[in-house]
């Protein structure tokens, strides 16, 4: 299997950064929300958008012979 030497890098970092907080979810967020928050850069949240319903279509019928 054909292995990407980025996606390497970033599952490494990812794998290092989970372990400085003993892998636990909600450390890891506060962490990722206070560097958000240092950080100069601008982030930017879109509001959600509804999905528009699926259509209702009749049950196909399979034909018995």
């Amino acid at each position: 299997m054909w292995e990407d030497p980025i996606v390497e890098e970033v599952r490494k970092i990812r794998e290092a950064h989970a372990a400085q907080f003993n892998y636990d979810l909600e450390a890891i967020c506060r962490d990722l929300k206070q560097q958000e928050e240092n950080t100069r850069r601008t982030f930017v949240s879109y509001p959600a958008r509804r999905v528009k319903p699926v259509a209702k279509t009749r049950p196909r019928h399979v034909s018995t012979p």
